[in-house]
């Protein structure tokens, strides 16, 4: 198993360096073919929607819809992915935004009453999160 980066993650997503694309894809897709597991760990993941969303526009529908494939490609291993899992479906549920959601998933499963958040909207949408107002 070989773990990716985000800059190969979003080559891989935005075909938008056909140089890169042909790397990226003659690695992904060489590997997934013989069986041979990728690992993304949540920092890769994170910052391949942070850029897709930044960059390219994506909206959290379709970082959705991404997090999603990646969760049911064979042989792609995602950290923490039951976690992962959970955050989409409160960012779809909600309509927080994705990492909002990761965020205080991965807070509540470590044992966090509450994430304190300066982020109203993800304050106000997440029972996990809470304003830091609220602690004061």
């Amino acid at each position: 198993m070989i773990g990716l980066d985000s800059n190969v993650l979003v080559r891989y997503l935005a075909k938008d360096d056909p140089d890169q694309l042909r790397q990226a894809e003659h690695l992904i897709d060489g590997h997934l073919k013989r069986g041979e597991d990728l690992f993304v760990s949540i920092v890769t993941l994170i910052e391949t929607l942070w850029t897709l969303r930044s960059r390219y526009h994506v909206r959290q529908a379709a970082l959705c819809d991404v997090v999603d494939a990646l969760v049911n490609t064979v042989g792609i291993q995602l950290a923490d992915a039951d976690c992962v899992t959970h955050a989409v479906s409160l960012a779809r549920t909600t309509g927080c935004d994705f990492p909002d959601a990761l965020i205080a998933e991965l807070g509540r499963r470590a044992g966090c009453a509450h994430t304190a958040t300066f982020d109203s909207a993800a304050a106000s949408k997440l029972d996990a999160m809470r304003s830091v107002r609220d602690f004061q």
